[in-house]
């Protein structure tokens, strides 16, 4: 192309050496590696002229970790191909798309705002919450319920003793905690899920995951491909800034101590009164048919967006980027194409609706504007006002070569767990109860709104609702006239997953499972999103082939389907990575709502029951955490067993309550059940079948549950788990907590004040 637009530039490659690409990578941020870019030059090379300035950004856009999943697609299709039956799954898009009822689905999605929130926590977290909506909506789903899961150093951690250039753990997680609130409250959004850990390992990058759920009637799926020749790009939503270029750069390479400096412009802005008559413009829009295809505009942009866009649909584009609403002057084309300024969506319009369309968005006063034409393949066609900018194979582009690195698998540890001793009992019990990861969210969950939408059948907070304690998982309506139900729950456990990667993932699949039957419903689907550190260091990569063969394993014996998810790596730098930490959001069908389970004990004198075998191993445990004890083998995982379990205490008659045995064991098990019913228990510890108290307190063995039922219908309970693992552990009292070890009382101690201690332990928000 011998005349490009004005403010087009050339970049001289073609006849570049190894070392020169690699200093305009460097300069430019491009983040080729040697290799990449060599193909890149034998492209250009072939061609027979210089590439642009955009048409290489677009290239770093669509060849990044973030955007590419180079390093770790060939994984993901082995573990979870066979995961997506069509009877259930109706889409794997932008988010996951799975049957619900006749003529209805449900949408869900998972990912990660790690990187932009260890720089800017309020906008990083609110800009998260934001992408996750529009994955939702971009597969035809209204969203109705947000998750937040998030992992950040100790609370308590000295500033002395922080990395040059990394925030303190506090000031993040209330500004990420801000905003997630502001965010999705202001857009109208229940936060019914989530979790906060705490660990030394995530001071240089906090993880935060978000996820959501979106419903949907089935009439309305998109999608995410272009529908024919000659329909209209159109652009909605907000309008394009400079924030945010980089993006995916930046997500795709660990901080440093220069990271917020460097990199606070790829940080982009969040605006939750556009996006809230976005989601309702576009939905009313599909509803009457005048969108055939669309994607959410999030990492990479307008390049990544329409180049996904068309190439799925086996076409290519032209598009005028000087048609791209600004929010400043002065914007480059380059930068114009990889923006990841928030709230927009690109629609595929037919030329016939495109005046229909447009009125609907006039309606709510959302900007759109067609940007360009699908057109015949393979080129993707880029102009700046009438003049060229870009002409790419859009093949060449969207589809970078899957890279083969190494793997190295880590030798797990098969240690034996120490005996804990039977002194100092209530000690032991207080400790587990009251550790940073024990004590209660409600501060945190009370700044969230999760009855918005009036959808929330069975909210996160479990019991009285002056002092209610922590549920398994919520439990949606989303059709008013039916009594069906959608439970959301999430699952992590990175402490397992280091000692044991594999088991330790079958053991998050496991948590998720029975979160789902500890509430009355029956496991449906869950969308995963891997936090690793970096894939160039084998270590890494063996440790996710591990974690996907696990979480594929475990969802197989349990009937998950695995319709989508989320991979991000390059967490940790400064010399420090994360453990392995993969996050589910999981759902439940739940046959009557009327019938849900929840968590808090209802009435003095019910029966205690324990389901699942007791095992003593304590790897991965919140006592090994407490106690700095590493290598120690994990709780055997026996997901088959726990589904037969599970599908029982679902249909169980004369179930009061229900809590799963996790972190903690089973002091945080009774402690919260307790504290939700404003009621005590009388438990009997040698009916767990280990060898002492303190083994039993703390012991997180990774299919059990403790069963609250009705004194008359105890004899019926334990008929129905004949065959399996169900003890008799003790009553429920009006008060206190009486322990006993083969019926001999070994302590007995007031609840009240632990319960006080409990609710006011987390620090946060302040």
């Amino acid at each position: 192309m011998s005349e490009w637009a004005e403010g087009v530039s050339t970049i001289p490659i073609c006849k570049a050496s190894t070392p020169a690409l690699a200093r305009i990578s460097r300069e430019r941020g491009l983040g080729f590696d040697s290799r990449e870019f060599a193909r890149i030059q034998r492209y250009f090379r072939t061609e027979g002229r210089e590439p642009t300035d955009v048409e290489l950004a677009g290239l770093a856009q669509s060849w990044s970790e973030h955007c590419s999943y180079k390093s770790s697609r060939r994984f993901l299709r082995h573990a979870f191909a066979s995961l997506q039956p069509p009877s259930r799954v109706l889409g794997t898009g932008d988010a996951g798309v799975m049957r619900f009822g006749p003529g209805f689905a449900y949408a869900l999605r998972i990912e990660s705002h790690n990187h932009p929130s260890a720089v800017e926590p309020y906008g990083g977290a609110a800009t998260g919450i934001g992408g996750i909506l529009r994955d939702v909506l971009a597969v035809g789903g209204k969203p109705i319920a947000l998750t937040d899961p998030l992992f950040f150093g100790p609370l308590d951690l000295p500033e002395s003793e922080l990395p040059p250039g990394v925030k303190s753990p506090r000031y993040l997680a209330n500004g990420v905690i801000a905003g997630i609130r502001d965010y999705g409250n202001r857009v109208g959004v229940p936060t019914v899920s989530g979790s906060i850990s705490f660990d030394p390992s995530y001071v240089v990058n906090p993880l935060v995951n978000v996820g959501c759920v979106g419903f949907l009637p089935i009439s309305r799926l998109r999608p995410n491909r272009a529908d024919r020749l000659g329909d209209h790009l159109v652009l909605a939503g907000g309008l394009t800034g400079r924030d945010g270029i980089g993006g995916v750069a930046f997500a795709s390479k660990e901080l440093t101590d220069r990271s917020e400096s460097e990199s606070r412009g790829a940080v982009q802005l969040g605006n939750p009164i556009m996006k809230e008559p976005l989601i309702h413009a576009c939905l009313e829009a599909f509803d009457r048919k005048l969108v055939r295809g669309v994607k959410d505009l999030g990492g990479g942009g307008l390049a990544s967006a329409s180049g996904e866009l068309v190439h799925a649909g086996g076409f290519g584009s032209q598009i005028d980027l000087a048609r791209v609403p600004l929010r400043e002057r002065g914007l480059r084309p380059w930068e114009v194409w990889v923006s990841e300024s928030q709230e927009r969506m690109l629609l595929d319009v037919r030329p016939r609706d495109l005046d229909d369309m447009f009125e609907i968005f006039r309606r709510y006063d959302v900007p759109a504007t067609s940007v360009g034409r699908v057109r015949e393949p393979p080129f993707e066609c880029l102009e700046w006002d009438g003049a060229p900018a870009a002409q790419l194979r859009v093949g060449f582009r969207v589809e970078p070569p899957i890279l083969r690195r190494p793997t190295r698998h880590r030798a797990v540890s098969r240690r034996p767990s120490p005996s804990l001793p039977d002194d100092h009992i209530e000690a032991q019990f207080s400790e587990l109860v009251l550790a940073p990861d024990s004590v209660s969210r409600e501060p945190v969950i009370r700044l969230y709104d999760h009855e918005v939408q009036g959808r929330t059948a069975v909210n996160p907070l479990h019991g009285r609702v002056e002092s209610p304690s922590h549920g398994d998982a919520a439990i949606l309506q989303p059709q008013v006239a039916h009594w069906r139900g959608l439970a959301v729950t999430t699952a992590s456990q990175p402490w397992a997953c280091t000692e044991d990667p594999r088991r330790g993932a079958e053991w998050v699949v496991e948590e998720a499972a029975r979160n789902l039957y500890a509430v009355g419903a029956r496991p449906d689907a869950f969308s995963n999103c891997l936090n690793f550190g970096n894939p160039e260091d084998p270590r890494v990569l063996g440790d996710f082939e591990s974690v996907t063969t696990g979480l594929g394993r475990a969802a197989k014996l349990l009937g998950f389907a695995v319709p989508g998810g989320n991979v991000s790596l390059y967490n940790g730098g400064l010399g420090a990575g994360i453990p392995p930490t993969p996050v589910l959001l999981a759902t439940g069908l739940v046959p009557d709502i009327r019938r849900a389970i929840t968590s808090d004990l209802k009435e003095a004198g019910n029966v205690l029951f324990l389901l699942g075998s007791s095992s003593p191993e304590l790897g991965g445990s919140l006592w090994a955490r407490r106690h700095a004890r590493r290598g120690l083998r994990i709780p055997p995982t026996d997901p088959a067993r726990l589904r037969l379990l599970g599908e029982r205490l679902v249909r169980a008659g004369g179930v009061q309550a229900a809590h799963d045995v996790s972190d903690g064991g089973l002091a945080v098990t009774l402690a919260e059940m307790a504290f939700g019913g404003g009621l005590g228990f009388d438990v009997d510890l040698a009916r767990t079948g280990l060898v002492s108290v303190g083994s039993a307190l703390a012991a997180e063995g990774a299919s059990r549950f403790v069963v609250e039922v009705s004194a008359p219908e105890e004899r019926a309970f334990e008929r129905s788990f004949r065959g399996l693992p169900c003890a008799r552990l003790g009553e429920v009292t009006g008060e206190g907590a009486w322990i006993r070890w083969d019926e001999r009382e070994l302590t007995h101690f007031d609840l009240d004040a632990l319960d006080q201690r409990w609710r006011d332990g987390l620090g946060l928000p302040g």
